[in-house]
């Protein structure tokens, strides 16, 4: 048996493996987009065929509703301004931990490590108090500067892995030039990082999008309701009508969804890229 051969049936079991990893998450999904045109009464009677007849008023009625696009540019609005705060911060942050040599760096840069292992539900009330005084509730900047915070020191540490691999000469030319420290970073340094600035904002990004406790603490006003309280909402309010909340969870994993598949490459170029240097 040739070595070829002999690597590809080692290989056989991951792919397998792969498969079933697959399989196991994309069923739920499909299963929910094609109850979401059933009817309840589909689907007590036939919970798993294929709906007879094809009810698309399930989805037709989420699209048409203001409320469901009105929480979707909520979601959109603080998903980007957190990833702008987060992003910004820490690249700066990262430049000066990686760049610059001051008593006390590691030190600091052992401080935002270690925020990585803060969970987040116990700041929730010491936060909600913070946010009170500050009279930022039912304000969309009362979710994004938490989000912000709690998102800098994952930020950070990847960045500074970064930004410590471009070789010191390029920046020695860069002063030799007339370049100043600023200018090494905003000319430089952050185009080469292209890669990690991408991967950390699309972590940003998923991570507004997909957190509920904050916004649920912060919004009263469903004015600024965010779509992962519009889910729960939704259920509440009908929650015998399985059929529409199937519709309804389906649409609001969509610009989820479309934006990894978008997003995808970079995220993973991103990860291996940093693995690599490593």
């Amino acid at each position: 048996m040739s070595a070829g051969v002999r690597r590809k049936l080692r290989s056989v079991p991951l792919y397998v493996m792969v498969w079933l990893v697959g399989i196991a998450m994309v069923t739920p999904l499909l299963y929910a987009l094609v109850s979401g045109f059933k009817s309840t009464d589909q689907l007590s009677d036939n919970a798993f065929g294929l709906p007879s007849p094809w009810v698309t008023s399930n989805y037709t009625d989420v699209l048409a509703s203001g409320s469901f696009w009105r929480m979707l540019g909520a979601s959109t609005l603080i998903a980007v301004g957190t990833t702008v705060l987060t992003v910004g911060a820490a690249a700066l942050a990262a430049f000066a931990l990686a760049r610059f040599a001051f008593r006390g760096r590691e030190v600091l840069f052992t401080l935002f490590a270690v925020g990585l292992m803060f969970p987040f539900a116990v700041a929730i009330l010491p936060l909600f108090v913070l946010l009170r005084t500050f009279g930022l509730l039912d304000n969309p900047w009362g979710v994004i500067l938490p989000q912000a915070a709690f998102g800098l020191p994952i930020t950070i540490v990847i960045l500074r892995g970064f930004f410590r691999e471009i070789p010191g000469e390029l920046e020695e030319a860069a002063t030799l030039d007339g370049c100043s420290a600023f200018g090494f970073f905003w000319r430089i340094l952050l185009p080469m990082a292209r890669p990690a600035l991408g991967t950390v904002s699309i972590l940003a990004i998923v991570s507004s999008w997909n957190n509920f406790l904050l916004p649920l603490l912060v919004f009263s006003d469903q004015t600024w309701w965010t779509i992962p309280i519009g889910v729960q909402q939704f259920q509440g309010q009908y929650a015998t009508d399985i059929a529409r909340v199937f519709a309804y969870l389906i649409l609001a994993m969509v610009p989820a969804l479309a934006f990894y598949a978008v997003a995808e490459r970079q995220l993973i170029g991103g990860i291996t890229m940093g693995a690599t240097k490593g």
